[in-house]
């Protein structure tokens, strides 16, 4: 049976959501944006009227400013955000078990089963369509296709408020025509090399020979090949799946610039903690420790080294992290971002060598675990380590509660 796949995409999510509590706002050019004062300066979303006037998503606030007079700019509100996209999945969830994130804003549906109750992938997606406008007052576009390539290339056809289907026997041309960049994971990188090689269509892409995208572009060439030919069979995953955990991290741009080592192991150290809190919801231990550093000059250094012995001790995470950094940073320019990321990680309960000085690292699990347990009862911010209180140039609002679901699974 030839499968029905839907994708949903919220429209203008952040920007719409604040419209929607909002009505002053309607119909004016609105964008929700970081904030300039803590260096995430850039548009996260835009209303349809600021679209118009040239507003794109990940462009300055002060550009935006300057194309759009009258802008009206908000500091986002991720809690809000979260909320409405669960509402959204339990509206899918109505009708299939099949619901696979891909992001806050937007879902792959599998609603193959679904036909005897609700009918045709296209009365689904009209439905689902209805009801989000009806009770959340927000709108989507959905894409109706045979896998999740076309469907998510469907959802992005036609904009906003609609549904777009691309049939097996016709996908040839509508997607062929269009530009290959239109195609999922063909980012700037790739269409440059592809458009160099006058592969400029999805079409042209498809009838290119695998050898030849195998040797400029490697494995990822064959599997835009197989995208561009229709040929995509990854699963959209259940509700409930969650795809195995690969490394743990967490970064920030700081407020200001890091200017010296007792800055820098501040912010690393207040990372580390989320990591830890992050360890032990997936009952996991970090084998290795990876520390990237962006300059004031945006140039990126990367340094990873292995532990003596697992742990998800953020002290211990911490310390590895910063003597990575002292052992490889030369102070030519000062700090911008930190980013640590707990790696090579394996099961909490694995059965492992226990060393003399391991026995100091299941200490301080201990106590880790029993701050986590008071933080969890009395909120976050009811116990902190005293060198991390005071201005340690993070923003205020860091909160790590946010999932973002990225590639889809099964390719």
């Amino acid at each position: 049976m030839e499968r029905t796949i839907l994708h949903s995409d919220m429209n203008n999510f952040y920007a719409s959501v604040e419209i929607m509590l909002n009505p002053k706002l309607k119909g004016k050019a609105v964008a929700v944006c970081g904030s300039t004062e803590t260096r995430h300066g850039i548009v996260l979303a835009k209303s349809e009227t600021a679209k118009k006037a040239g507003v794109k998503t990940g462009m300055a606030n002060w550009e935006a400013a300057s194309l759009c007079p009258g802008l009206i700019t908000i500091q986002p509100h991720f809690e809000r955000y979260l909320k409405y996209s669960k509402l959204a999945k339990e509206i899918y969830n109505e009708y299939t078990n099949q619901v696979e994130p891909y992001g806050m804003d937007e879902c792959f549906l599998d609603v193959t089963g679904s036909y005897k109750i609700f009918g045709s992938g296209m009365s689904i997606a009209q439905n689902i369509r209805n009801e989000i406008k009806n009770e959340l007052g927000l709108t989507v576009s959905i894409g109706v296709s045979f896998n999740k390539v076309f469907a998510k290339l469907g959802s992005d056809m036609k904009k906003p408020d609609a549904v777009t289907e691309i049939k097996k026997a016709e996908f040839m041309y509508k997607i062929w025509p269009l530009d290959v960049s239109r195609l999922l994971y063909v980012g700037r990188s790739t269409e440059k090399k592809l458009k160099n090689y006058g592969i400029t269509t999805i079409g042209a892409l498809a009838k290119a020979q695998p050898n030849f995208l195998n040797q400029i572009l490697g494995k990822n060439g064959l599997m835009l090949h197989s995208f561009a030919n229709g040929l995509d069979t990854s699963p959209v995953m259940e509700s409930d799946y969650r795809s195995p955990v690969k490394s743990i991290g967490h970064g920030i741009t700081c407020t200001s610039d890091l200017v010296d080592n007792g800055e820098v192991w501040k912010v690393i150290f207040e990372l580390s903690q989320d990591i830890g809190r992050r360890l032990i919801t997936n009952s996991l231990r970090a084998g290795g420790v990876q520390v990237s550093i962006r300059d004031s000059s945006l140039f990126v250094k990367q340094f990873q080294g292995k532990m003596p012995y697992t742990t998800l001790a953020p002290i211990e995470i911490a310390k590895k992290a910063y003597n990575m950094f002292i052992e490889n940073y030369s102070w030519n320019k000062n700090i911008r971002s930190v980013t640590v990321r707990a790696i090579n990680l394996v099961p909490e309960n694995e059965a492992r060598q226990i060393t003399l000085f391991e026995n100091a690292s299941e200490k301080q699990e201990k106590v880790f675990k029993t701050i986590e347990d008071i933080r969890r009862r009395f909120g976050k911010n009811s116990i902190c380590a005293a060198s991390l209180m005071g201005d340690i140039k993070m923003p205020a609002y860091r909160d790590h509660g946010i999932i973002m679901p990225g590639l889809m699974n099964g390719i």
